[in-house]
């Protein structure tokens, strides 16, 4: 049968009026693609009919995370759009070190300091990347404890000046505790080897 010329093919005519009422967004095509913060998208491709492909990038010193593509499909976009999260460059510790070493941290990563064994913690041990690319708190620092306070260590003094962190600080009062409980025992010994 020939189609009258002005006349659509009944077959697409219902065709047309199923995808109206079935998917009306997708004779649209997907919404705007999600803008993302300290980010944006270009489109990689464009059609009418819903096949658009955007890419995301950051602006410097953020870096994305999750897929940097996502096209539009008939029922909306294939992921959600990614993240751009914060760098913070690694802090400068004199005296010190990281728990992790590495030359970038991502927002909202933490890490813990820890000083060299002759040095105090001034400041906060544990850090955070925030998302304005800075450490909060500040970076502490690891200042050197004067002689006379690391004597008094070994005199069982102000030991929690003189050590890093409270585990060192644990273990060395087990040590004194011990080296007070064999010269005690050494005492008693030699009492006996008198009598």
């Amino acid at each position: 049968m020939k189609p009258v010329s002005g006349r659509k093919s009944p077959v697409l005519y219902l065709l047309g009026i199923l995808t109206v009422l079935l998917c009306p967004d997708g004779l649209q095509g997907c919404s705007p693609p999600p803008e993302v913060k300290h980010g944006h998208f270009m489109y990689i491709q464009r059609e009418i009919l819903g096949t658009d492909v955007v890419e995301y990038e950051c602006q410097e010193g953020y870096t994305l995370v999750g897929e940097a593509r996502i096209s539009c499909r008939f029922l909306g976009w294939s992921s959600p759009a990614p993240q751009c999260k914060a760098l913070c460059q690694k802090p400068e510790i004199s005296n010190g070190k990281l728990s992790v070493e590495k030359d970038q941290y991502v927002s909202p990563e933490t890490v813990t300091v820890r000083c060299d064994p002759g040095y105090r913690m001034v400041g906060s041990q544990n850090i955070l990347c925030s998302e304005n690319k800075f450490w909060s708190p500040d970076v502490p620092k690891c200042e050197k404890v004067s002689a006379e306070v690391c004597e008094a260590v070994f005199k069982g003094q102000k030991l929690l000046k003189c050590l890093p962190n409270a585990m060192e600080a644990k273990v060395a009062l087990e040590l004194h505790k011990l080296s007070l409980e064999i010269e005690k025992l050494e005492q008693e010994k030699r009492k006996l080897e008198i009598a």
